[in-house]
């Protein structure tokens, strides 16, 4: 039977979404500096959106229930997710593993016998998504969005493009991490219901979505070619590598603690406590060379966890109509479906929903999954790296707001190209 407390929870969800797509409207009343500029600013920061709502329904689930019954909500919901996330953006985000990455990059990009910037933009676009299969997805979105946002759009205007390879970015990430069994959040959450290991999702998955990354990265980088030309020519080339060339070389030693810490967070994933207490030794370390150090993005990754854990209590309360509605479709309008509903859910809450359900085929379980990867990049909550990508890009865009209705309609062909790859008979 469904619960009062079930329909509000699927009302205030439906108003943040709704909330998400309505940021640019508050970004310019905010700029506006009027008396209630404060407002209106928070109002526009993405990364609030979910946090605030779902207070709005712990609050209401309180007065309708009593606090004891919302306190036991808030301990039964599982905050790995956000918590990981928040460590894995401070973590990969330092600058040893951007010099890291960056050294990478241009090995890569050396490889390909075209002009530096758009080799340079082909790997990031392309090989560094498609590294989230091993470092997790989070982490590959949060070195992707640096590396674009340092290299390539750091120059004013240029919207166009800019919405152009954040749709792409978005895409290729949710679909290039399906060559493992542990870096997606959609395919961990169903990995041991539905007995996939690596070997499956390489073989199943895995090289669908590297074709599928491949084709989105060449056609962005040939369409753009001009605007990544002149964005490169208005930012330092050394930026382009994520390197700065200001500032002494990162040690080798020092870089080499920073991949431990990292492979160690990678590694300790599902264990909140493990992952904490190594952050709080990669601060410890990171303060004891600080000369070597960016600012650590301290507060971008704690707004990035707050709209995942609010996603996650709100979401927590949607499987009275999402798991019914799943159970109901065929393998080849569930895929549709589940690209569809993703946009405005979490694929990783869809897919876990959908393995709840009994007596499902091998062919709806890998329509369900592949639907949900496939829609990840449409809008900032479809995937869980997601708001880490928009956290740090958004500054870069007009008004430092991007606009959710754009960022949809540039994510689609990307998703079309994914979905014609993942539609191939197996």
């Amino acid at each position: 039977m469904i619960q009062p407390i079930e329909i509000v929870a699927t009302a205030l969800f439906a108003v943040a979404v709704l909330h998400t797509f309505s940021v640019p409207v508050f970004a310019r009343l905010a700029h506006r500096n009027g008396a209630h500029a404060g407002l209106w600013h928070l109002l526009s920061e993405v990364e609030a959106v979910f946090g605030v709502w779902a207070f709005v329904l712990i609050v209401i689930m309180a007065a309708m229930q009593g606090s004891q019954a919302a306190v036991h909500y808030m301990d039964t919901r599982n905050f790995t997710e956000p918590l990981f996330v928040f460590v894995i953006m401070v973590v990969a985000s330092s600058r040893p593993i951007l010099e890291l990455v960056g050294m990478v990059v241009r090995a890569l990009a050396r490889l390909l016998p075209v002009r530096r910037e758009l080799a340079t933009f082909f790997v990031v676009m392309s090989v560094v998504p498609l590294g989230g299969s091993f470092i997790t997805e989070p982490a590959a979105m949060t070195l992707a969005a640096l590396l674009l946002r340092d290299g390539y759009f750091r120059v004013h205007g240029h919207a166009g493009f800019k919405y152009l390879a954040l749709g792409v970015l978005f895409v290729n990430v949710s679909i290039g991490g399906v060559l493992t069994s542990y870096a997606a959040p959609p395919v961990l959450m169903v990995a041991s219901t539905f007995g996939w290991d690596t070997a499956f999702m390489a073989s199943h998955f895995g090289w669908r979505a590297a074709v599928a990354v491949g084709i989105n990265a060449a056609v962005l980088t040939v369409i753009c070619r001009q605007a990544l030309l002149a964005s490169s020519q208005g930012s330092r080339a050394s930026a382009v590598a994520g390197v700065d060339s200001a500032r002494a070389p990162v040690p080798a030693l020092v870089i080499a603690v920073h991949l431990l810490f990292l492979i160690g967070v990678v590694l300790t994933a599902h264990h909140p406590a493990v992952f904490l207490g190594l952050m709080m030794m990669f601060i410890g370390f990171s303060e004891a060379y600080k000369r070597h150090q960016n600012r650590l993005l301290i507060k971008e990754g704690l707004m990035v966890g707050f709209f995942l854990a609010g996603l996650v209590v709100l979401g927590g309360l949607q499987k009275w109509w999402l798991q019914d509605l799943l159970g109901g479709l065929q393998p080849t309008v569930l895929f549709w479906g589940a690209t569809a509903l993703t946009a405005i859910t979490d694929n990783a809450a869809l897919t876990y929903l959908g393995s709840l359900v009994e007596g499902s085929s091998p062919a709806w379980r890998y329509m369900l999954v592949a639907g949900a990867v496939t829609g990840g990049g449409l809008t900032v909550i479809a995937n869980a790296p997601n708001p880490a990508g928009f956290a740090l890009l958004k500054n870069t865009f007009p008004d430092g707001s991007i606009s959710s209705g754009k960022l949809f309609l540039a994510a689609l062909v990307p998703t079309l190209v994914a979905a014609g790859m993942f539609l191939l008979p197996v």
